[in-house]
């Protein structure tokens, strides 16, 4: 994302792991199908652990989703930076990424316990993380593999709480792409609304979900988002800022012609869904490549061309599509200059925040894996194959155990078909 983190920091590589929930409990299941979950997760900005927390409810094939807050805790600069050392194309070894695992997780760890005791008064039920996606292996389009880092060990022994994570390599192991997993979230969202609606998320990577009357729902990657933004303000500043604040850069400067069109020249823009992309693409070396064959000499035009850039191609996506509504989350829908250029390329399209049906956009995917992990633990398959590319639905994640024997609700008997998100000032 590309706006500043809220709330405290966490610890970076404690030499004892985050203190235990400050009333521990014997975890006993929820009654009926409700489950209070909290979720985490870090985007390809890997600026900060954000985490939510809402309860889940299954009425019949209707799940609704009540939130009950949301966190967000910036990476300590040190963690971030061994982050920053270990993504592509930079070489790494097995001792680093053991020592980044243990770090993220303890990281993770000390959020959902913030989450369980700020958000959920030390009642949750289930922590649902996906921790810190270091590498997505794709060749030739296909996905092969893909690896997040955070040790949910961590997270189960700190809050005594059932841990939820490695969500996407089930479906890579399908043949999907692994993402976009808010696909499922966004489909049961937007299914019911008229038109042609689509879900778009501004993080590191910008991704859409369509969802068409009679037709499966498509998502995929459409490109940088952020990345290539925050790679260039990190960049041209040494290091001094690490984002775009407002986009106030780009509204400075103008867009390039010459450097637009190279950047539009990448191949990756006219593969067909489903596809997915991230920064072992879309990263500084890029960026460099591309000023190299067209130079840009001043760094606010270069900042406007590459918003721009973002605008463009989530555009072209879109009308790909025939879409008609677009609902937009994610740190980028809080940049005025992207929003404007989006308006722009996009002016006969109804542009509305994820907040205005009731899903808060800053934290629409913690709210998402929260989701995933209800379902999993229910028994209950969270991937849209239409639009992961996978041969068929999978339950996703694995399971790691709290602090008593796991027990798992029942089975539910129905998968949901549409997502309802109730009152969120109401709490019990």
């Amino acid at each position: 994302m590309s706006t500043p983190p809220r709330g405290g920091s966490s610890r970076l590589f404690a030499q004892e792991p985050p203190p235990p929930r400050r009333s521990p409990h014997p975890h006993e299941p929820p009654q009926g199908d409700t489950m209070r979950v909290i979720g985490l997760m870090s985007g390809t900005s890997y600026d900060a652990i954000e985490a939510a927390a809402a309860d889940l409810t299954l009425e019949g094939d209707t799940l609704v989703l009540r939130p009950l807050g949301a966190l967000s805790l910036p990476y300590p600069e040190e963690l971030r930076g061994c982050i920053e050392a270990v993504l592509p194309p930079a070489a790494t070894t097995a001792e680093a990424v053991c020592r980044l695992d243990t770090g993220i997780g303890q990281a993770f760890a000390e959020a959902a316990v913030r989450a369980d005791g700020e958000l959920c008064s030390g009642t949750a039920d289930l922590v649902v993380s996906h921790g810190q996606t270091v590498h997505h292996w794709v060749e030739d389009g296909a996905v092969r593999g893909t690896l997040q880092l955070g040790q949910p060990a961590w997270i189960a022994e700190a809050t005594g709480l059932p841990v939820v994570s490695d969500l996407r390599s089930r479906d890579v192991a399908a043949g999907g792409q692994g993402a976009p997993l808010v696909s499922i979230v966004d489909t049961l969202l937007l299914r019911a609304r008229p038109g042609v609606s689509a879900a778009l998320n501004l993080g590191g990577i910008a991704n859409v979900t369509v969802v068409a009357p009679g037709a499966d729902p498509v998502a995929f990657d459409t490109g940088p988002a952020n990345a290539l933004i925050d790679a260039a303000v990190r960049h041209f500043t040494q290091g001094a800022r690490d984002y775009d604040a407002d986009g106030r850069g780009a509204a400075r400067g103008r867009v390039r012609p010459g450097l637009l069109a190279r950047l539009l020249d990448e191949p990756y823009y006219r593969r067909p869904a489903p596809k997915t992309t991230g920064k072992e693409l879309f990263h500084l070396a890029y960026l460099k490549d591309a000023l190299a064959a067209q130079p840009v000499p001043e760094p606010d035009d270069v900042l406007a061309t590459l918003t721009r850039l973002t605008a463009v191609t989530v555009a072209d996506a879109c009308r790909a599509h025939d879409v008609t509504e677009l609902v937009v989350s994610g740190g980028g829908a809080r940049n005025p200059v992207l929003m404007r250029m989006l308006g722009e390329e996009l002016a006969d399209v109804r542009l509305l925040p994820s907040d205005s049906l009731g899903l808060p956009s800053t934290a629409k995917e913690a709210l998402a894996f929260a989701v995933l992990g209800f379902l999993t633990v229910h028994g209950l398959p969270a991937t849209v194959p239409s639009c992961t590319g996978a041969r068929h639905p999978s339950l996703l994640g694995s399971i790691t155990p709290g602090r008593t024997p796991l027990r798992l609700p029942e089975p539910a008997a129905v998968p949901p078909r549409r997502l309802r998100i109730s009152d969120a000032t109401r709490r019990p």
